[in-house]
Protein backbone atom coordinates (compact mmCIF):
# COMPACT_ATOMS: atom_id res chain seq x y z
CA UNK A 1 0.00 0.00 0.00
CA UNK A 2 2.60 2.48 0.67
CA UNK A 3 4.57 1.43 -2.58
CA UNK A 4 0.98 2.72 -4.49
CA UNK A 5 1.23 5.64 -2.57
CA UNK A 6 4.51 6.74 -2.87
CA UNK A 7 3.81 5.90 -6.99
CA UNK A 8 0.80 8.01 -7.13
CA UNK A 9 2.96 10.91 -5.09
CA UNK A 10 5.67 10.81 -7.60
CA UNK A 11 3.66 10.87 -10.40
CA UNK A 12 1.80 14.31 -8.97
CA UNK A 13 4.94 15.96 -8.48
CA UNK A 14 6.76 14.78 -11.59
CA UNK A 15 3.25 16.14 -13.34
CA UNK A 16 3.56 19.81 -11.37
CA UNK A 17 7.75 19.48 -11.57
CA UNK A 18 6.80 19.10 -15.53
CA UNK A 19 3.65 22.00 -15.75
CA UNK A 20 6.40 24.41 -14.00
CA UNK A 21 9.04 23.74 -16.34
CA UNK A 22 6.90 24.47 -19.03
CA UNK A 23 5.61 27.67 -17.65
CA UNK A 24 9.18 28.87 -17.92
CA UNK A 25 9.66 27.48 -21.27
CA UNK A 26 10.47 30.21 -24.02
CA UNK A 27 8.59 29.08 -26.90
CA UNK A 28 10.60 28.67 -30.43
CA UNK A 29 9.92 31.56 -33.05
CA UNK A 30 8.37 30.14 -36.21
CA UNK A 31 7.56 32.27 -39.11
CA UNK A 32 4.82 32.45 -42.18
CA UNK A 33 4.51 35.01 -44.63
CA UNK A 34 1.27 37.01 -45.58
CA UNK A 35 1.29 39.54 -48.26
CA UNK A 36 4.95 39.27 -48.47
CA UNK A 37 4.68 40.26 -44.61
CA UNK A 38 6.90 38.05 -42.01
CA UNK A 39 4.24 36.81 -38.93
CA UNK A 40 6.27 35.69 -36.00
CA UNK A 41 4.37 32.51 -34.42
CA UNK A 42 4.46 29.56 -31.96
CA UNK A 43 3.56 26.57 -32.40
CA UNK A 44 3.10 24.17 -29.01
CA UNK A 45 2.39 20.19 -28.69
CA UNK A 46 1.75 17.51 -31.63
CA UNK A 47 3.10 19.13 -34.78
CA UNK A 48 0.92 16.12 -36.32
CA UNK A 49 -2.35 17.56 -34.76
CA UNK A 50 -4.25 18.67 -38.00
CA UNK A 51 -6.53 20.85 -35.76
CA UNK A 52 -5.13 23.21 -32.81
CA UNK A 53 -6.22 26.19 -30.46
CA UNK A 54 -5.70 29.59 -31.99
CA UNK A 55 -4.55 32.79 -29.72
CA UNK A 56 -5.28 35.66 -31.18
CA UNK A 57 -4.42 38.82 -29.06
CA UNK A 58 -5.61 42.25 -28.72
CA UNK A 59 -5.29 46.08 -30.45
CA UNK A 60 -1.61 47.14 -29.68
CA UNK A 61 -0.62 44.04 -27.85
CA UNK A 62 1.41 40.57 -28.63
CA UNK A 63 1.78 36.79 -28.46
CA UNK A 64 3.07 37.09 -24.76
CA UNK A 65 -0.35 39.22 -23.34
CA UNK A 66 -0.92 34.80 -23.92
CA UNK A 67 2.06 33.65 -21.71
CA UNK A 68 -0.68 31.84 -19.27
CA UNK A 69 -2.19 29.73 -21.72
CA UNK A 70 0.59 29.01 -24.11
CA UNK A 71 1.47 25.16 -22.15
CA UNK A 72 -1.76 25.20 -20.28
CA UNK A 73 -3.12 22.55 -22.96
CA UNK A 74 -1.00 20.05 -22.88
CA UNK A 75 -4.20 18.07 -24.91
CA UNK A 76 -4.53 19.98 -27.19
CA UNK A 77 -2.08 21.44 -30.21
CA UNK A 78 -1.86 25.74 -29.66
CA UNK A 79 -1.30 28.09 -32.17
CA UNK A 80 -0.20 32.25 -30.85
CA UNK A 81 1.31 34.95 -33.12
CA UNK A 82 2.02 38.13 -33.47
CA UNK A 83 -0.74 39.86 -35.49
CA UNK A 84 1.09 41.82 -38.42
CA UNK A 85 2.21 45.49 -37.34
CA UNK A 86 2.60 43.92 -33.41
CA UNK A 87 5.39 42.34 -31.44
CA UNK A 88 8.31 41.10 -33.64
CA UNK A 89 6.33 41.03 -36.92
CA UNK A 90 6.69 42.85 -39.96
CA UNK A 91 4.91 46.01 -39.50
CA UNK A 92 4.48 47.50 -43.37
CA UNK A 93 1.87 50.96 -43.43
CA UNK A 94 -1.41 49.44 -44.50
CA UNK A 95 -4.77 49.06 -43.45
CA UNK A 96 -5.10 47.14 -40.78
CA UNK A 97 -8.70 45.78 -41.28
CA UNK A 98 -10.15 42.91 -39.46
CA UNK A 99 -9.94 41.41 -42.52
CA UNK A 100 -6.46 41.76 -43.18
CA UNK A 101 -5.86 40.22 -39.70
CA UNK A 102 -8.50 37.31 -40.40
CA UNK A 103 -6.31 36.10 -43.56
CA UNK A 104 -3.07 36.90 -41.68
CA UNK A 105 -4.39 34.23 -39.16
CA UNK A 106 -5.03 31.92 -41.92
CA UNK A 107 -1.63 32.47 -43.75
CA UNK A 108 0.08 31.38 -40.07
CA UNK A 109 -2.62 28.24 -39.74
CA UNK A 110 -1.81 26.96 -43.64
CA UNK A 111 2.03 27.74 -42.88
CA UNK A 112 1.38 25.47 -39.83
CA UNK A 113 -0.71 22.84 -41.50
CA UNK A 114 -3.58 23.23 -39.72
CA UNK A 115 -6.86 22.68 -41.03
CA UNK A 116 -9.31 23.45 -38.45
CA UNK A 117 -9.41 25.39 -35.34
CA UNK A 118 -11.25 26.42 -31.84
CA UNK A 119 -10.36 30.04 -32.04
CA UNK A 120 -9.86 32.76 -28.78
CA UNK A 121 -9.83 36.62 -29.12
CA UNK A 122 -9.21 38.93 -26.61
CA UNK A 123 -10.81 42.36 -26.95
CA UNK A 124 -9.76 43.02 -30.65
CA UNK A 125 -9.32 39.36 -31.21
CA UNK A 126 -12.99 38.76 -31.28
CA UNK A 127 -13.65 40.89 -34.55
CA UNK A 128 -10.73 39.48 -36.10
CA UNK A 129 -11.94 35.87 -34.75
CA UNK A 130 -15.32 36.83 -36.22
CA UNK A 131 -14.27 37.71 -39.49
CA UNK A 132 -12.43 34.36 -39.48
CA UNK A 133 -15.62 32.48 -39.05
CA UNK A 134 -17.36 34.69 -41.62
CA UNK A 135 -14.03 33.93 -44.54
CA UNK A 136 -13.47 30.43 -43.78
CA UNK A 137 -16.56 28.65 -41.32
CA UNK A 138 -15.28 25.38 -42.28
CA UNK A 139 -12.10 26.07 -40.79
CA UNK A 140 -13.53 27.41 -37.81
CA UNK A 141 -14.82 24.76 -35.04
CA UNK A 142 -15.39 27.28 -32.63
CA UNK A 143 -14.96 31.01 -31.31
CA UNK A 144 -13.72 31.90 -27.55
CA UNK A 145 -14.73 35.60 -26.90
CA UNK A 146 -12.40 37.72 -24.25
CA UNK A 147 -14.36 40.79 -23.33
CA UNK A 148 -14.44 41.19 -27.03
CA UNK A 149 -17.33 42.98 -28.58
CA UNK A 150 -20.15 41.71 -31.12
CA UNK A 151 -21.82 45.14 -31.08
CA UNK A 152 -20.81 47.99 -31.66
CA UNK A 153 -19.76 51.07 -28.76
CA UNK A 154 -22.65 52.56 -29.43
CA UNK A 155 -24.47 55.40 -32.00
CA UNK A 156 -21.95 56.41 -34.59
CA UNK A 157 -21.86 59.43 -33.66
CA UNK A 158 -21.15 59.18 -30.10
CA UNK A 159 -18.20 56.53 -30.89
CA UNK A 160 -16.58 58.93 -33.19
CA UNK A 161 -16.65 61.61 -30.62
CA UNK A 162 -15.19 59.24 -27.92
CA UNK A 163 -12.71 57.82 -29.97
CA UNK A 164 -11.56 61.39 -31.68
CA UNK A 165 -8.77 62.56 -29.48
CA UNK A 166 -7.09 58.99 -29.77
CA UNK A 167 -7.45 59.16 -33.58
CA UNK A 168 -6.44 63.09 -34.31
CA UNK A 169 -3.58 63.24 -32.22
CA UNK A 170 -2.42 59.19 -31.41
CA UNK A 171 1.00 60.05 -29.62
CA UNK A 172 -0.68 61.79 -26.95
CA UNK A 173 -4.19 60.55 -27.00
CA UNK A 174 -2.94 56.78 -26.56
CA UNK A 175 -1.32 56.96 -23.55
CA UNK A 176 -4.49 58.11 -21.98
CA UNK A 177 -6.54 56.01 -23.50
CA UNK A 178 -4.61 52.57 -22.67
CA UNK A 179 -4.27 54.27 -19.42
CA UNK A 180 -7.80 54.37 -18.89
CA UNK A 181 -8.39 51.13 -20.16
CA UNK A 182 -6.06 49.76 -17.37
CA UNK A 183 -8.20 50.58 -14.78
CA UNK A 184 -8.87 48.14 -12.55
CA UNK A 185 -6.28 45.66 -13.87
CA UNK A 186 -3.83 44.56 -11.33
CA UNK A 187 -0.93 46.19 -10.57
CA UNK A 188 1.41 43.54 -11.57
CA UNK A 189 0.71 43.40 -14.37
CA UNK A 190 0.13 47.21 -15.75
CA UNK A 191 4.13 47.83 -16.20
CA UNK A 192 3.88 45.06 -19.36
CA UNK A 193 0.68 45.66 -20.47
CA UNK A 194 1.39 49.77 -20.97
CA UNK A 195 4.77 49.32 -22.52
CA UNK A 196 4.55 46.79 -24.97
CA UNK A 197 0.81 48.40 -26.11
CA UNK A 198 2.42 51.95 -26.25
CA UNK A 199 5.43 50.27 -28.17
CA UNK A 200 2.95 49.24 -31.08
CA UNK A 201 3.40 51.93 -33.91
CA UNK A 202 1.38 54.46 -34.10
CA UNK A 203 0.44 54.36 -38.01
CA UNK A 204 -0.65 50.60 -36.87
CA UNK A 205 -2.63 51.44 -33.39
CA UNK A 206 -4.47 54.53 -35.30
CA UNK A 207 -5.58 52.64 -38.48
CA UNK A 208 -6.35 49.45 -36.16
CA UNK A 209 -8.84 51.16 -34.54
CA UNK A 210 -10.31 53.03 -37.12
CA UNK A 211 -11.09 49.95 -38.76
CA UNK A 212 -12.19 48.14 -36.07
CA UNK A 213 -14.97 50.87 -35.14
CA UNK A 214 -15.99 50.94 -38.75
CA UNK A 215 -16.53 46.64 -38.62
CA UNK A 216 -18.44 47.03 -35.50
CA UNK A 217 -20.51 49.01 -37.47
CA UNK A 218 -20.99 46.54 -40.17
CA UNK A 219 -23.43 43.55 -40.99
CA UNK A 220 -22.89 40.63 -39.66
CA UNK A 221 -24.76 37.41 -39.71
CA UNK A 222 -25.72 34.65 -36.92
CA UNK A 223 -22.54 32.85 -35.49
CA UNK A 224 -24.21 28.85 -36.07
CA UNK A 225 -20.51 27.21 -34.34
CA UNK A 226 -20.36 27.03 -30.29
CA UNK A 227 -19.25 30.22 -28.52
CA UNK A 228 -17.96 30.73 -25.36
CA UNK A 229 -17.91 33.94 -24.05
CA UNK A 230 -15.73 35.52 -20.91
CA UNK A 231 -17.05 39.10 -20.06
CA UNK A 232 -15.68 41.32 -17.81
CA UNK A 233 -17.31 44.03 -15.70
CA UNK A 234 -18.16 46.87 -17.92
CA UNK A 235 -19.85 50.35 -17.94
CA UNK A 236 -19.23 50.30 -21.78
CA UNK A 237 -21.77 47.21 -21.75
CA UNK A 238 -25.43 47.79 -23.10
CA UNK A 239 -27.50 45.68 -20.08
CA UNK A 240 -28.86 43.35 -22.11
CA UNK A 241 -25.30 41.88 -23.49
CA UNK A 242 -26.13 38.57 -22.93
CA UNK A 243 -29.48 38.25 -24.63
CA UNK A 244 -27.87 40.60 -27.77
CA UNK A 245 -24.78 38.14 -27.96
CA UNK A 246 -27.43 35.29 -27.88
CA UNK A 247 -29.13 36.52 -30.69
CA UNK A 248 -26.14 36.74 -32.97
CA UNK A 249 -24.52 33.37 -31.28
CA UNK A 250 -27.50 31.23 -30.03
CA UNK A 251 -25.97 28.49 -28.45
CA UNK A 252 -23.55 30.48 -27.26
CA UNK A 253 -22.27 30.18 -22.83
CA UNK A 254 -21.97 33.37 -21.72
CA UNK A 255 -20.14 33.81 -18.66
CA UNK A 256 -20.35 37.33 -16.42
CA UNK A 257 -17.25 37.54 -14.63
CA UNK A 258 -16.60 39.06 -11.29
CA UNK A 259 -13.61 40.87 -10.22
CA UNK A 260 -11.32 41.39 -13.46
CA UNK A 261 -10.73 43.69 -15.70
CA UNK A 262 -10.41 44.12 -19.48
CA UNK A 263 -7.56 41.44 -19.05
CA UNK A 264 -9.17 38.77 -17.36
CA UNK A 265 -7.21 35.61 -18.69
CA UNK A 266 -3.75 37.26 -17.45
CA UNK A 267 -5.43 38.18 -13.94
CA UNK A 268 -7.24 34.78 -13.36
CA UNK A 269 -5.36 32.72 -15.94
CA UNK A 270 -6.44 29.25 -14.24
CA UNK A 271 -9.52 30.07 -14.20
CA UNK A 272 -9.28 30.83 -17.46
CA UNK A 273 -7.96 28.31 -19.19
CA UNK A 274 -10.22 25.69 -17.45
CA UNK A 275 -13.32 27.49 -18.58
CA UNK A 276 -11.84 27.55 -22.14
CA UNK A 277 -10.82 23.58 -22.04
CA UNK A 278 -14.21 22.86 -20.46
CA UNK A 279 -15.78 24.72 -23.47
CA UNK A 280 -13.46 22.55 -25.90
CA UNK A 281 -14.70 19.30 -24.08
CA UNK A 282 -18.43 19.81 -23.61
CA UNK A 283 -18.57 20.59 -27.40
CA UNK A 284 -16.20 17.84 -28.33
CA UNK A 285 -14.04 20.33 -30.66
CA UNK A 286 -10.38 19.35 -30.70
Amino acid sequence: MRVKKSIVLFIILAAIVAAAIAQTQKPTDSWAKFDNVKIRYYDIGNKKAKNALVLVHCWTCNVEFWKDSLYAFPNYRVIAMDLPGHGQSDKPRVDYSMEYFARAVDAVMKKAKVDKAVLVGHSMGTPIIRKYYELYPNKTLGLVLVDGALLSFGPKDEVEKFFQPLLADYKNGAPKFIDGMLEPTQAQIKPFIRSTMLATPDYVGASAMRLMLDDSFASHGKIGVPVLATMAPSPYWPKDIEQQYKAIAPTIDFQAWTGVSHFLHMEKPKEFNDAVSAFIAKNKLL
